[in-house]
């Protein structure tokens, strides 16, 4: 069914447990683990529905994942004035459809979603998710359903790194280096780990924002920006600089 699209009156939308989405993430998802939720929504795909006669036989074929974004300053990394507040704000951190309902189920469950929003989360007025290019993700199912692109790392605070204390090790993510040395600085690491390691910036992440407000508000949101609405990017390639950090002089070499 991959090769054909999905037949648009099989699917369906509706919140889900948080149990449930978090088992189906730790178990599908690329990153294994379930982000920031407040709002799991189930994607439900009715097996049935041709048969009028029958009752529905609907399967849960994945689950989209709205939560409150982490850091506390979104809203001025969007907009050149604080013109909504952080709790108008979600970020879509996770979605996992199973394979085999159609090369366009992913857009239509965003768009499902859309629309679930505005109808029972009227206070969400500005959505915003990342495309990791590391995962070879640039996007596509965000510039499928018409949100708007801001670039690739300009609104980032700072860059981070994975880790290996072994040239041969698997890179460690910086969530993890964070919590288990409590620091993700150079500096810092020097003292933790108290030997040679490895550092590789970590691919800044496209990102993406959609607009949920009436047309007067999505006018405004537009023309209060902070950053340009920039063109989709196409075959994004990612440069990868791994720095080697010797503790003994203390000094970083390429």
């Amino acid at each position: 069914m991959e090769s054909s699209y999905v037949d648009k009156s099989k699917v369906s939308l509706r919140p889900i447990d948080k149990r449930i989405a978090r088992d189906m993430i730790e178990k599908n998802h690329y990153s294994g683990r379930l982000s920031s939720c407040r709002y799991p929504l189930g994607i439900f795909y009715d097996e049935d529905s041709q048969h009028q006669f029958f009752d529905k036989n609907e399967k849960l074929i994945g689950v989209a994942c709205y939560g409150f974004p982490v850091g506390r300053r979104v809203v001025g990394s969007i907009f050149k004035e604080e013109i909504i507040q952080n709790k108008n704000i979600l970020e879509l951190t996770r979605l996992f459809i199973h394979d085999g309902y159609g090369k366009n189920i992913e857009s239509l469950a965003i768009s499902l979603s859309f629309k679930w929003m505005k109808q029972h989360a009227p206070n969400i007025k500005v959505l915003i998710s990342y495309a990791d290019p590391e995962q070879s993700h640039d996007g596509a199912i965000y510039q499928a359903t018409n949100w708007i692109y801001q670039g690739c790392g300009d609104f980032q605070l700072a860059p981070t790194y994975s880790l290996r204390v072994n040239e041969d090790d698997e890179w460690m993510h910086s969530r993890s280096v964070y919590s288990k040395y409590g620091s993700a600085a150079p500096e810092n690491l020097k003292k933790a780990i108290g030997r040679d390691f490895w550092l590789k910036k970590e691919a800044s992440k496209h990102r993406y924002i959609y607009f949920l407000g009436n047309k007067r508000e999505n006018r405004n949101f537009k023309n209060m920006m902070k950053h340009p609405i920039m063109d989709y990017p196409k075959n994004y390639v990612h440069d990868v600089t791994i720095t080697k950090i010797t503790v003994e002089n203390n000094k970083w070499k390429d």
